[in-house]
């Protein structure tokens, strides 16, 4: 498939998938359900749109195009595919801990997430929800430290749940507003950028934390 193609369907959700529905109705269900598990479920694909589609879903439900049904399927792929993704992290555990090298995973976001939950702890779960990358590799964080599974389950289904509801609702009420249709591609692109703010300000204030640390151990040792 055309890489520009996907660029494009990434960029105007909201007219592709009005497309996809018109032309083949209740199986596009299934793929939006598909999507979303493996957004959240598999380290390999945090690329996959997830804030954009669910706001796009509720554009398109504001419209009748698409059926409220996409909610509660939303709300399933997020929790179901965080308890693969949970799975996957507990048996790579070990690999993980002793840093061997797997191609599959990058060990930057790793480490990055990693910080969260050093920082937040548990609730690391439902705060990355909404930041794109971390919520794909924060479940397998959490398998990778052994978290309680009843408490990873707890936490998981909070922030699955209010997740999907957010960003549905948000599509809803603001997705079919004229400014927002026909700026569509930046309103996503900004849907993007503002969840990605609290992870790289945390990021960069770890990091400088980090290296004043180093700096004055080196000194003391000196």
């Amino acid at each position: 498939m055309d890489f520009g193609f996907l660029v494009d369907v990434f960029l105007h959700l909201d007219v592709h998938l009005a497309s996809f529905m018109q032309q083949y109705g209740t199986p596009v269900y299934v793929m939006l359900f598909l999507i979303i598990f493996c957004e959240t479920g598999l380290v390999v694909t945090p690329f996959l749109p997830g804030d954009s589609l669910i706001f796009a879903a509720g554009a398109l439900a504001a419209t009748g195009i698409v059926s409220w049904t996409a909610l509660p399927l939303f709300m399933i792929a997020a929790v179901t595919g965080n308890m693969l993704n949970y799975q996957i992290g507990l048996f790579l555990s070990d690999k993980v801990k002793q840093r061997k090298k797997m191609r599959f995973i990058n060990q930057e976001d790793l480490d990055r997430t990693q910080e969260f939950f050093d920082k937040y702890g548990g609730i690391t779960i439902v705060i990355t929800r909404f930041m794109p990358i971390l919520r794909t590799f924060s479940p397998f964080v959490a398998g990778v430290g052994k978290m309680s599974y009843r408490r990873f389950l707890l936490f998981n289904t909070v922030g699955g749940v209010s997740w999907a509801a957010v960003f549905f609702f948000i599509g809803y009420f603001f997705g079919n507003l004229p400014a927002v249709k026909q700026h569509f591609s930046i309103v996503v692109i900004a849907i993007i950028l503002i969840s990605a703010i609290p992870a790289i300000v945390a990021f960069v204030k770890n990091r400088k934390t980090a290296k004043k640390k180093k700096c004055e151990g080196s000194q003391s040792r000196a």
